[in-house]
């Protein structure tokens, strides 16, 4: 069982930055693709950007150019560099892992409030 644990959600206005992280429970965390979900009330989830165990880091066309995945394989942590948010990135941002030999986790999720 992987445990993942979000924060750096809040509130912020347009225009402006947040950094999310997401801390993994797991030493095996190398092998793991880490991404980040987000979903807006009345929405479904939908991916935001992915960063893969050898470093490949697509992101959603919504996002690409102001949003950046990143990892830090030491501390067993993820991150998503948010900028020029807009009120439409308002959600709850998720992270979740992959492994194909073991599965998939979820954490609990962080609100992001993009509002003037």
């Amino acid at each position: 069982q992987v445990q993942l644990v979000e924060s750096g959600g809040g509130l912020v206005q347009p225009g402006g930055s947040l950094r999310l992280s997401c801390e993994a429970s797991t030493i095996a965390f190398r092998n793991y693709a880490m991404g980040w979900y987000r979903q807006a009330p009345g929405k479904q989830r939908e991916w935001v950007a992915t960063i893969t165990s050898s470093g490949a880091a697509p992101a959603a066309d919504s996002v690409k150019g102001r949003f950046t995945i990143s990892r830090d394989n030491a501390k067993n942590t993820v991150y998503l560099q948010m900028n020029s948010l807009k009120p439409e990135d308002t959600a709850v941002y998720y992270c979740n892992a992959f492994w194909d030999r073991i599965g998939t986790y979820w954490g609990q999720g962080t609100q992001v409030t993009v509002s003037s």
